[in-house]
């Protein structure tokens, strides 16, 4: 692939995003930086009574996105025995989310995880590349105490 053709997608990649209707934040980092703090939404599209908020780096005009985010999800609306029931119940949980972070086959994913023993639904963000030795994530929790699905028995499907 020829450098313009890389820049060619690094744009219309940076087009795409900078459209993205979940954003609900841009925090710019100085004026002496191409580096911003975007803020995005995030609704499960099965436990639709969960809202996250993600907050990452993004490096307009680089080629690759720095890897640091925070997640914070909180309950936003019900939560029924019906949607627990459809989750994936696995250790590793499912991916709810993913965004390219470059074009250098790096992504952030967003993986929802089921705690049965604690009745607490986990949202895993992290990236798939190693930066810096290590793999940046951030863990957010949404407990079902005081919800339909607290202490029902998920109806099999």
């Amino acid at each position: 692939m020829t450098i313009k053709k890389i820049a060619a997608v690094a744009l219309l990649t940076l087009g795409l995003t900078a459209c993205d209707s979940s954003e609900v934040g841009d925090v710019s980092l100085g004026m002496f930086t191409l580096k911003d703090i975007k803020v995005e939404n995030l609704k499960d599209d099965v436990v639709t009574g969960v809202t996250c908020h993600i907050a990452s780096i993004e490096a307009d005009f680089s080629l690759a996105d720095p890897s640091d985010s925070s997640i914070s999800c909180r309950q936003t609306g019900d939560i029924t025995p019906e949607m627990i029931a459809k989750i994936d119940k696995s250790k590793s949980g499912e991916v709810v989310f993913k965004k390219s972070k470059s074009i250098f086959f790096k992504s952030m994913k967003v993986r929802r995880i089921y705690d049965a023993e604690n009745q607490t639904l986990l949202y895993l963000s992290y990236t798939t590349k190693e930066t810096e030795g290590s793999f940046k994530h951030s863990l957010s929790t949404v407990p079902l105490w005081g919800t339909q699905a607290y202490n029902a028995v998920p109806s099999k499907e």
